[in-house]
Order: C-alpha cells, then structure tokens, then sequence
C-alpha cells in the first residue's frame, strides 16, 4: 500500500466546539471520504459501522486506499 503522510495529526487533547471555518474544512473532509468511499464500494453506513468498531480516522482513509488499489 502507498504510504499515506497526513498533515494533521489526530488531537487527543482536543475540547469545546470547532470554530467556524475548521466546521466548514470538517465537512468538506467529510463529503471527500463519502464521495471516495462510494467510488471503491464502501457505503457511507458500512464506513460509520467501521468507525464505530474502533478504527480511527486513519484506518479508515488506510482501508479506503487498500480497496482503491485492489480495483486498479
């Protein structure tokens, strides 16, 4: 697998609401990994089952990626 560098590393000491324009990346984040999850087979509920089993962000993206080349 390609090995992913992310710019943003996970925060664990993070608390309180987002500000207004880290709400609007979020969500633009989010609609990206939808958008990509549908093009590799992977429906918005099977990817929220997934995160809800315990992998991060990350794993996610990482799995996302593995089915992505499994296509090719």
């Amino acid at each position: 697998m390609t090995d992913m560098r992310f710019g943003l590393e996970a925060r664990t000491d993070w608390a309180g609401p987002l500000a207004r324009d880290q709400e609007e990346v979020l969500k633009r984040a989010v609609a990206k990994m939808v958008v990509f999850g549908e093009q590799v087979g992977v429906s918005t509920d099977q990817m929220i089952l997934l995160l809800q089993a315990g992998l991060t962000v990350r794993e996610l993206l990482e799995y996302l990626m593995s089915r992505k080349t499994d296509l090719a």
